[in-house]
C-alpha cells in the first residue's frame, strides 16, 4: 500500500504509530487509514481532503471520497494530524504535530509550517485559559516576494 520510497523501517514506525493513536482513540486500523496516513505524512502542502482523495486515488483506485473524509477525520480525532482553516477557504490537513504556526502567502495560496515562539508573557483576560493556539501569518512566501522585487 505504501509508496515505494519509503523504507521498511519507516513503513514500521509509521504502522505502529497509527495503530496505537487509533486505538487508543477507539478506531480500527484499516488498510485505507494507513494509506490516507501515508500519504498525507508524505505531503509538505497541506493538502484538501479533495486534494487527498487525487492522491490516494493514484495507488488506492477503489477508495472513495467518503473513505478518505471519514479517515481524514478518524486522523484529527486520533491526534495524528490537524486542521487548518485560513480564512474561507477548504479545511486543509497537516501532519505536524509539534507545536508551530503557519504562514498563507497571498500570492500563491500556500500554506507553509513555521516556528514562532510562544512567549510566556502573553497575557490573557483573568479567568481564561490557553490549551492551545491557532496562528496564521499573512503575506508572501520567499518565492513569490522574488517576484515581487
Amino acid at each position: 500500500m505504501f509508496c515505494s520510497t519509503m523504507s521498511r523501517v519507516e513503513d514500521k514506525h509509521l504502522i505502529g504509530r497509527l495503530n496505537e493513536r487509533l486505538s487508543n482513540s477507539g478506531f480500527r486500523f484499516t488498510p485505507q487509514r494507513q494509506h490516507v496516513y501515508a500519504v498525507l505524512s508524505r505531503s509538505g502542502d497541506h493538502p484538501t481532503a479533495e486534494e487527498m482523495f487525487i492522491r490516494a486515488k493514484q495507488e488506492m483506485p477503489d477508495i472513495s471520497m467518503a473513505t478518505v473524509y471519514n479517515c481524514l477525520d478518524a486522523l484529527v480525532k486520533s491526534g495524528l494530524a490537524k486542521q487548518v482553516m485560513v480564512e474561507r477557504g477548504a479545511i486543509r490537513f497537516c501532519p505536524n504535530m509539534t507545536a508551530h504556526s503557519h504562514f498563507y502567502c497571498d500570492s500563491c495560496q500556500g500554506i507553509f509550517d513555521i516556528e514562532v515562539p510562544v512567549a510566556d508573557g502573553w497575557q490573557l483576560p483573568k479567568g481564561y485559559e490557553a490549551e492551545r493556539f491557532d496562528l496564521t501569518i499573512h503575506g508572501r512566501c520567499p518565492e513569490c516576494n522574488s517576484w515581487k522585487r
